[in-house]
Formats: structure tokens, C-alpha cells, sequence
């Protein structure tokens, strides 16, 4: 620990370096992953935040909850699968509407039954009244908050916000949830030849009690070629286009991982040829290789866990803020598994140079050699 702490006091500027390049490498992985899990939140929020645990598309929808449709021979298939609970019809449109008397494109979510399809609130109530809405509280200052309006165009339906539903945004836009008389008010006002209770896009399904939603989902996809039920968490995961973000994310981060051990073990390691003489010397003095390499340890984790510290104090105060219609959030899950997977992978890139220190022959200071030659 002296060497350690001594040789880091005689060379500030060369280890203040390091930690910097360290610090800066930790505030990009952390704000990465802020992004990534800020924009699948945006993308798939309402689906997989929303209360059903068992989603029903049809095949002929791809997993993409707008262009399913449910029709009534299909939805008597689902609830007279056994292990069916209560089961409610759930819809979704993308929709014009003046907010703030600026025209947006907003999604409207419709479901029948409260506690299958309907939001985890945040804020305020579910809608109960014809007219009433719940939105994403990543909207509320986009004029979408509790007490606000928004007008659907054309027609000038009015919606009036009573609650906020958390990480419930759909498609990285305004999100709405509502009951499905006000949906087919919706639909009306854009499109007046629209009558009568509108086709669900999708069944959210409740399982009975003693029954798992995957043994569910497993018994509603054999009754039917023609349906494709998933768990909530699923229905998220494979809606298109989110394994292609994450595997986008994946290779960075796979970068990342990279470079900060290499960026270490190729420092340490020149730090190691340059000092080859005063190591020699220490050696031949009687000092012993595990106390050295010891040392070289104990930089190594000062290094990283000071710049870990420092990045991290960076990415705090930006993970709190809003990059357009993306919340960010402070990923503490993230922040562990990165402190532990940098630590882990900077002590072993720093092994090269272990090997270097006890590879050296005390005997070689006698005869002007040093660490390599």
C-alpha cells in the first residue's frame, strides 16, 4: 500500500490521466445504458407496464399491437381455453390531437376491463367517465398533466387527463389509456362512419387461479393457429424493432468492455517497462514479488474505483433529465454490474503486468537488466 500510494504521489499527472480517460469511459457506458433502456421504455412502456400478464394478438399482426385484430370467433376461443381468467379486450390507435394548440401525434390505448389492460398509476385515478384519460407521466409536461385537454382532430373530441400512469409510453410518443366507450368516441371523432364497439387488437388475458401465464400462454397457442399469446414481459421483448436496439446497444457496450481493460493492462504494463530498473533493484534489496505485484494491485483499484466514482458523478445529474420524448433514469441495476464487471476485467488485464514483476530475476541487477530484456 506505501509503494502503491507513494509512486501514485511522485506521478499525479501521468495516474490523473488515467483516471480521467477512466472516468470519462464509465460516464459514456452509464449514459448509454440510461439511452438504451430510456428508449425501449418510450418504444414498449404501455405494453409492458400495463396490468394484464397474458397479451393475445392474432398471428396475422406480427406481434405489433396496431395491426391486430381480434374477431369474435377468435376472442371465444381464447376464454374457453382452460386456466382463462377474467379476460378484457384491449385497443390501440395513433391519432392526431391539439395540444397546447400545437398538433401532435398521440396513441390511444382503449381497454374493457380495469386490471387487464389497464395502467400502473403514478398519479391521480384511472378514467371512469365518458372523456377521460390517464397519461404517460413522461407527457405531464408536454401538456399532457393532470387537469389538461386535448382535443382530437379532426372533430375536437375533447380528452381531459385524470391520472398518470408510469413508463407507459408506446411507440416514443404522447400515450393515452382510456376506457373503451371513450376509444369509440375517439375513433368517431376521426372517423364519424365509425360505429358500435370497435374490434380489440389484442385480449389481455388474466390467468385462473394455480395456473402460471406461461402454462396460459402455452394453452392458448394450442387451441388456435390463428393466436398469439404472450406474457407481458415477452410481448414487450419481441415487438419489432427492440432486439434490434438492444443488440445495436450490445455491440457498444461489448466495446466499452473492451476498451477500459486494454486502456489499463496497457498502462500498467508501460508503467512496468519503465520502472524495470527500480523494480530489479527492489527485488535484489530483498522485496518480495507478491509485495510488488501487491502494489501494482492496489493502483489498479484505486485507478478504477476513483474514476468509476468520478464518471459516476458525472452521469448523475444527466440521467435525471429528459433527451426529447426519452425520460432518462439513474440505472442503479447498470451501475453495479458495470463497477463490478470493470473492476474485475481491469484486475485481470492487469495480471500481464503481475507476471512481468514476478518474472523478474533478482540477479539482473547485477548485470544492468532489467524487466523484458
Amino acid at each position: 500500500m506505501f509503494l502503491a500510494l507513494k509512486e501514485m504521489r511522485r506521478a499525479k499527472v501521468r495516474f490523473g490521466l488515467l483516471i480521467a480517460a477512466v472516468a470519462l469511459l464509465v460516464f459514456l457506458i452509464l449514459f448509454q445504458q440510461s439511452l438504451q433502456n430510456g428508449l425501449l421504455r418510450s418504444f414498449v412502456g404501455a405494453i409492458e407496464n400495463q396490468s394484464a400478464p397474458v397479451l393475445v394478438y392474432s398471428v396475422d399482426g406480427q406481434k405489433v399491437l396496431q395491426a391486430s385484430i381480434i374477431t369474435p370467433d377468435l376472442e371465444a376461443k381464447i376464454t374457453a381455453v382452460d386456466g382463462v381468467g377474467r379476460t378484457g379486450a384491449i385497443t390501440q390507435g395513433s391519432y392526431a390531437a391539439t395540444v397546447d394548440g400545437e398538433l401532435l401525434d398521440v396513441s390511444v390505448i382503449g381497454y374493457a376491463v380495469e386490471g387487464v389492460g389497464s395502467p400502473a398509476l403514478s398519479e391521480g385515478r384511472l378514467p371512469t367517465a365518458l372523456g377521460e384519460v390517464t397519461a404517460s407521466d413522461a407527457d405531464a409536461e408536454a401538456g399532457f398533466g393532470i387537469g389538461d385537454t386535448v382535443k382530437i382532430e379532426p372533430g375536437g373530441y375533447e380528452l381531459t387527463v385524470v391520472g398518470l400512469a408510469a413508463e407507459a409510453q408506446l411507440n416514443a410518443g404522447a400515450t393515452m389509456f382510456s376506457t373503451m366507450e371513450t376509444y369509440a368516441e375517439v375513433l368517431a371523432a376521426r372517423n364519424p362512419d365509425a360505429t358500435g364497439r370497435p374490434l380489440p387488437n389484442a385480449i389481455g388475458v388474466e390467468p385462473a387461479e394455480g395456473v402460471t401465464p406461461q402454462q396460459l400462454v402455452a394453452s392458448i397457442n394450442a387451441a388456435s393457429n390463428d393466436l398469439d399469446a404472450l406474457t407481458r414481459e415477452d410481448a414487450a421483448a419481441q415487438t419489432p424493432g427492440v432486439s434490434q436496439v438492444r443488440s445495436s446497444f450490445l455491440v457498444i457496450f461489448l466495446l466499452y468492455g473492451i476498451v477500459v481493460p486494454l486502456v489499463i493492462g496497457l498502462f500498467f504494463l508501460i508503467v512496468t517497462f519503465q520502472k524495470a530498473g527500480s523494480l530489479t533493484l527492489l527485488r535484489a534489496i530483498g522485496a518480495p514479488g507478491r509485495s510488488l505485484v501487491g502494489s501494482l494491485l492496489v493502483q489498479v483499484v484505486i485507478v478504477l474505483g476513483l474514476g468509476y466514482l468520478v464518471g459516476m458523478a458525472l452521469y448523475t445529474p444527466l440521467s435525471k433529465q429528459k433527451l426529447g420524448s426519452i425520460p432518462l433514469q439513474f440505472e442503479t441495476k447498470g451501475v453495479i454490474v458495470w463497477a463490478i464487471l470493470l473492476m474485475t476485467l481491469g484486475v485481470l488485464a492487469s495480471m500481464v503486468s503481475a507476471r512481468r514483476v514476478m518474472s523478474i530475476d533478482p540477479i539482473e541487477a547485477t548485470t544492468g537488466a532489467g524487466v523484458g530484456r
